[in-house]
């Protein structure tokens, strides 16, 4: 199962930071929520969510492949009971990768 998620990476003048559409959370302890649910036929209801903690990333890296690069975080969406994963995920639960020679468009926002 693959989520894109855009994410912009800005220099400041107190380091790296993440923003964007999907970017949660304040400067230094930003996530990416992932949640589970239904359509109830009235719109989503979520059962469950997970948060993908953005922090254990390394600002060189992020700053060096913003613009070539995509950020690819592979985890396994099940947790030890059988049950969707849920409350905050870091590594070892998840292995954030950087990973280049992506086709161009694999890199592009959700669908307007």
């Amino acid at each position: 199962m693959t989520f894109d998620a855009a994410l912009d990476v800005v220099v400041t003048q107190d380091g790296v930071d993440l923003r964007g559409p999907w970017v949660q959370g304040r400067r230094g302890d930003r996530f990416l929520y992932l949640c589970w649910g239904h359509d109830d036929g009235g719109g989503f209801v979520m059962a469950r969510r997970a948060k993908l903690m953005l922090g254990v990333l390394d600002p060189v890296d992020l700053v060096d492949a913003r613009d070539d690069a995509l950020l690819v975080g592979r985890l396994s969406l099940v947790d030890a009971r059988g049950g969707p994963v849920c409350a905050a995920v870091r590594p070892p639960a998840i292995r954030w990768t950087l990973e280049r020679g992506l086709p161009a468009d694999a890199s592009q926002g959700p669908p307007a």
